[in-house]
């Protein structure tokens, strides 16, 4: 959208950032007087994170390797193993959360 962002701006110069910020507060805000227990929102946010993280890590891997979308910061080939080997631990960890699942 080529917002201006940053805290360092002033709101008027930046009012869509100021914007998200305040809604993004309120949000929170409202969850807390909301009837949700904290921990469980903490575990149902760390499930999703688990679900979410190995196809997002695969993208970002696949975009960092690619010299057309990262031109002359394309990651080396050292990054590029630990990348890849990171991308398939987290993949083992979430089928591995959800074969014990339950156990």
């Amino acid at each position: 959208m080529r917002w201006r962002t940053g805290l360092e701006r002033q709101p008027l110069e930046a009012r869509g950032f100021y914007a998200i910020l305040a809604v993004a507060t309120l949000i929170g805000l409202g969850i807390n007087f909301a009837p949700i227990d904290p921990i469980k929102a903490l575990f149902w946010a760390a499930v999703v994170n688990e679900v979410v993280a190995p196809p997002v890590m695969v993208i970002l891997m696949l975009m960092a390797s690619n010299p057309k979308v990262m031109k002359q910061f394309t990651i080396s080939r050292r990054l590029r193993i630990l990348g890849w080997m990171a991308t398939v631990l987290m993949t083992l960890a979430t089928i591995g959360f959800f074969v014990t699942w339950g156990a």
